[in-house]
Parts: C-alpha cells; structure tokens; sequence
C-alpha cells in the first residue's frame, strides 16, 4: 500500500432520503360521482448504509466524497397507488471499519463481515394517504399525511485492520523484514527508523494448508501515546489483534527495558491492550555471537513466551509460527 493512497479515517456529511406525502384523492369515474377516498400512501426515504467489502483495504474512495444524500421518497398517488421508495445510498467499506460521532465519538456501527450490511441513518417514514382516515362518521377526509424529514448528520468512518497477530516494536526492530519473509505482502524496509508509514497486512501460511493474518504498524518511540512520533496515529490498527507479537533487536541496550516501554506505551493509549495475549521475538540473532544469546536469555521478561529469530538467515521463523499458532488455537 503506497503511504498516499492509505486512508484509514474520513469524516462524511450523511443524509438520508426525506418520506413521501400521503395522497389526499377521491374516486372519480363514470358512474361512480361520489367515490371514497383512495389516496396511497408516500414512499419512504432511502437509508444511508454502511456495508462489508471484504475486497476494500482502506477508505481511499470515500476521502473525496464528503456529501452522501439518499433518495425521497416519492408522494403516493390516487387508487391508493403508493409511491416509490427513495433511493438508498450504500457504502461499502472494509472489514473493521467503526462509525462514530464526531463529537461525543459514539460508536454508531460496526462492520467487522464480508456483506454485512447496518442502516447508519434511516430513510423518513412515508405519509399515509386519506384513505386510512376514513371512518363511519368521517367518509370523505380531506386530509393526509405528510412524510418523515430524513436525518442528516456527520460520521467520522474509522478503519481498524483486522489481523491475528500485530507486530509491536521500536522503529528498526525488524517488522517490515519478518513480514516479508513470512508472508507475500512487500512493505518498504530500509536502514534508518520510520521506514514504514503506514500499515502492512499479510497472510502467513503455515501447515497443512492453514493462514493467519499478520500486521505491521509504523514503530512506537517512547510517548508514542502523548502523541510523539507516528505511533499514535496507527495504534488503534492493533486493538482488534489478537495476539501482541513485540519484536526487539538482539543488539539492543537492555531487552527488558525495552519491552517495559513499549508495554507501557500501549497501555496508555488502552488498558484493555493488556488482556491481549503476548509474545516475544529477539531478533536480528545473526549480529551476536552464541555467548551473547545466552546471556540474552537471562534479560528476558518473566512469563511472557520467546523465541530468537533471524529473518535474514531464517533461524527460528519455524518455532515462531509454531508458537503464534498454538496461541491462537487455545483460548
């Protein structure tokens, strides 16, 4: 995904199709002066919809569409002839996009399905016509209903990506090279820090046939969360993941120190990150000698799963997908 073209959040102005009037009409034919009243009954106001494209990655078509008006409804007719819906407006967007108000920033809706379809505003009911107010004693009303008005507000649309696994780590840890040594995807890795921009997805296969979903963020830097750096921007891409998978270099400083930063980072952008399961990669194993790994080991956190990885030489990618696997088989 080229950094221009990612959009993972739009703001829209919806309105949704105003009801039709009810018709105010009388029978009229040859031999029938003095009919009742038939008057139909309006057509209802198209609905503005929010809909699951499994084959959308961002929000790209909607950044430039700022307006969305759905159809009226049209006015019902004589011989209780009732009139046409308004034209409904539907919205296709990505898996695990979120509606939200923009002020109070509640949630409205939630695609999280391929072709699930929820109506973010609803069409104006359409009015009846003066043939359900006739009674016994009221035969000929001269009076019918007027239509619903449509809502109209704005929608912040937001995109979640939704994955199994989200790579967590400083800048150069090591992300966008393991996700393009596991999986198809090509994100852009080079050797100085932000080299990646914008969110990557890819599909890892493992054995016998079977896949899990795996995302890079851009790197976290310590106050990522007060707003430094892109990590904020791009931390809400792993909030639907489900399992943390924190990359740190094997030449860094101090593995704990650095895995305690970034631990704190998410938890201050969310709490809830921290009932998320976790997993622990060192990477870059191929700059240290064997003597080191091992007093690596001993700075390791304390009850967290780790394996040692080279993605450049491939050492440990198998016993990595091993571990992520069985972590997102077991509840």
């Amino acid at each position: 995904m080229a950094s221009s073209n990612f959009i993972d959040y739009v703001k829209i102005n919806c309105r949704s199709g105003a009801g039709g009037a009810g018709s105010v009409h009388f029978r009229r034919e040859k031999h029938t002066p003095k009919g009742g009243p038939d008057g139909g009954d309006g057509g209802r106001g198209g609905h503005v919809i929010l809909k699951g494209n499994a084959q959308l990655w961002t929000l790209l078509h909607l950044k430039y569409r700022k307006h969305v008006k759905a159809g009226n409804g049209v006015a019902g007719e004589g011989g209780r002839r009732s009139g046409a819906q308004g034209e409904d407006v539907i919205l296709e967007v990505p898996l695990g996009t979120i509606a939200r108000e923009p002020e109070s920033s509640k949630m409205l809706a939630e695609i999280t399905e391929d072709g699930q379809e929820i109506i973010l505003l609803p069409g104006g009911r359409g009015g009846l016509g003066n043939d359900h107010f006739k009674t016994a004693t009221q035969q000929a009303p001269y009076y019918a209903q007027t239509g619903e008005p449509g809502l109209e507000e704005w929608v912040v649309l937001e995109l979640k990506l939704l994955a199994d696994v989200g790579l967590v780590g400083f800048p150069n840890a090591g992300k966008s090279t393991l996700l393009s040594v596991l999986s198809a995807a090509r994100p852009e890795i080079a050797d100085y820090p932000f080299t990646t921009l914008v969110p990557n997805l890819g599909v890892v296969a493992y054995r016998d046939y079977k896949s899990f979903v795996m995302a890079d963020i851009p790197g976290i830097i310590e106050g990522a969360s007060q707003g430094k750096g892109l990590g904020l921007r791009f931390l809400r891409h792993i909030e639907r993941n489900s399992i943390l998978l924190f990359l740190i270099p094997a030449n860094t400083e101090s593995i704990r120190q650095e895995y305690n930063t970034l631990l704190n980072e998410l938890r201050e952008f969310n709490p809830e990150l921290m009932d998320k399961k976790r997993l622990l990669a060192i990477t870059k194993i191929d700059l240290v000698d064997d003597t080191s790994l091992v007093e690596l080991k001993e700075q390791l956190p304390k009850k967290v799963p780790a394996v040692f990885i080279s993605s450049v030489s491939q050492r440990g990618l198998n016993e990595l997908k091993d571990i992520i696997w069985q972590n997102l088989t077991t509840s």
